[in-house]
């Protein structure tokens, strides 16, 4: 029980201070789960991510039940999800409230123009860190810019690329796994080769110069 109040209240936190959605809490989830808690390895964490952006549904809801779910199972889960949705919620309907009758104010659009830029900066660092940990390469980086063409360009649904990677990536562990398998196969004997073991030429090797000696 206690675990499942640590998660709610590290993902009350975060819902409540995070501007910009799922992608812009990245680095403060990343903060708590993997260097304050180290709930979950930081290898782990994004791997996790690559999961979760994968599945339908809320990117925040979705990696609060995940990582709610690995520390603490299902009441992890359900107490990190409430943790990420209730201050989301609350502050919503708070806007949706007021927000018709002063959206117009010279004010609230400056604060509004202030904090987009600031939206940008808190998804591009957790974007920069995940290309570091995902180790791309000048080979490996056409794969990138090629979901970006199609998603940006050919106006192609990321569900389909998201599945064609699927299949892409089973099919190349599957190759890869057949080759090392192939290429390891069993190691040779020696003796049917005609040779011996070094342990035996060195005993041989002791029992002549045993005989030699007068």
């Amino acid at each position: 029980m206690k675990k499942a109040f640590e998660l709610f209240f590290s993902f009350f936190k975060i819902g409540a201070f995070t501007l910009g959605g799922g992608y812009a809490m990245l680095s403060m989830v990343e903060k708590a789960v993997v260097d304050q808690k180290k709930w979950i390895p930081n290898d782990e964490f994004w791997d996790m991510i690559a999961v979760v952006q994968s599945l339908p549904g809320v990117f925040a809801v979705n990696t609060a039940l995940y990582v709610g779910h690995r520390v603490a199972g299902t009441k992890g889960a359900f107490a990190a999800m409430l943790g990420a949705i209730i201050p989301s919620i609350t502050i919503i309907l708070l806007l949706a409230t007021v927000f018709r009758e002063y959206r117009d104010q010279p004010v609230v659009e400056r604060i509004f123009k202030g904090i987009r830029p600031c939206v940008v900066a808190l998804i591009l660092a957790p974007s920069l860190r995940m290309i570091k940990s995902a180790k791309v390469t000048w080979k490996t980086a056409i794969i990138p810019i090629a979901t970006v063409f199609l998603i940006w360009w050919c106006k192609i649904s990321p569900a389909y690329v998201i599945l064609v990677a699927i299949a892409g990536s089973i099919i190349y562990a599957l190759i890869i796994r057949r080759k090392t398998r192939d290429a390891g196969g069993n190691p040779p004997d020696p003796i049917s080769r005609g040779s011996r073991p070094a342990s035996r030429v060195s005993k041989s090797q002791s029992q002549k110069d045993k005989e030699a000696k007068p």
